[in-house]
């Protein structure tokens, strides 16, 4: 994969393909290792966010239909193809994070790949309760249904494995995704990103890049219907996020 020759200006990756930001705005992001710039990151708008809800959207409609067994294979693949590409990911790592190369691939990368195991079977193993009479005449029931478009934001420090953490179970589930990674540490997300689309129909996995208020917007966006983060960036953003998608369920 010729990722080192495409580092320089990074793309958001919407639909299973990499895309330039309709913003056409940039900034730098430096290497902590040696203090220099190391690629450009896309300044994505609302527009750029609201492509991938749209993108996602569409693809939940088949990808919510397929079974468990299908999901699990999936997982199984994906955390196939990143274990072959290990040393790549932690080189993009290391590069964005300033993270030492042999301490990534022993503590992150096993882990990670864990996880992703995990969630694959966790997907064959989703519960509920027994159909019974609980009222004279009637039978109830509960019927597990994916929820539909997650917007996700990770934090800064551990990229990879946050976003593990965040579409892993949400895939498993049915789910589809628009992840915002870290304003100073996304490319290990976006290689992610690339790899994953070997094995998933376009659009079930978007990641598109910005600064905080595009994280703001991936709770907000008319397409998503639910939001993950962690609010490590600060508090306050956190608690923000957060906000927003309540003060949009209320609306509704």
């Amino acid at each position: 994969m010729a990722w080192r020759k495409s580092l320089r200006r990074l793309c958001n990756f919407i639909n299973g393909e990499s895309v330039a930001p309709k913003s056409a705005k940039y900034v730098e992001l430096i290497n902590p290792g040696i203090g220099q710039p190391m690629a450009e990151m896309p300044v994505s708008n609302d527009v750029d966010i609201d492509d991938a809800a749209q993108a996602a959207l569409k693809a939940f409609q088949s990808w919510k239909r397929t079974t468990p067994s299908q999901r699990s294979s999936a997982l199984l693949k994906i955390a196939d193809v990143l274990e072959a590409h290990a040393e790549e990911l932690v080189a993009v790592e290391a590069e964005n994070c300033g993270k030492i190369i042999s301490v990534t691939m022993s503590e992150e990368i096993p882990p990670m790949l864990d996880q992703i195991r995990f969630f694959a079977g966790t997907a064959r193993l989703l519960e509920a309760r027994g159909a019974t009479e609980y009222m004279e005449g009637m039978t109830s029931y509960v019927r597990r249904e994916p929820v539909g478009v997650c917007g996700a934001v990770t934090p800064w420090n551990y990229p990879m494995m946050m976003a593990v953490w965040k579409w892993a179970p949400a895939i498993a589930a049915g789910n589809t995704m628009v992840l915002k990674p870290g304003d100073s540490t996304p490319a290990s997300t976006l290689l992610m990103a690339q790899l994953m689309a070997e094995v998933l129909p376009a659009g079930v996995f978007n990641v598109v890049c910005g600064d905080r208020e595009a994280g703001a917007r991936a709770g907000r966006a008319p397409d998503t219907c639910d939001c993950l983060g962690d609010g490590l960036d600060s508090c306050r953003h956190g608690s923000r996020f957060l906000r927003v998608k309540d003060s949009q369920a209320c609306a509704s």
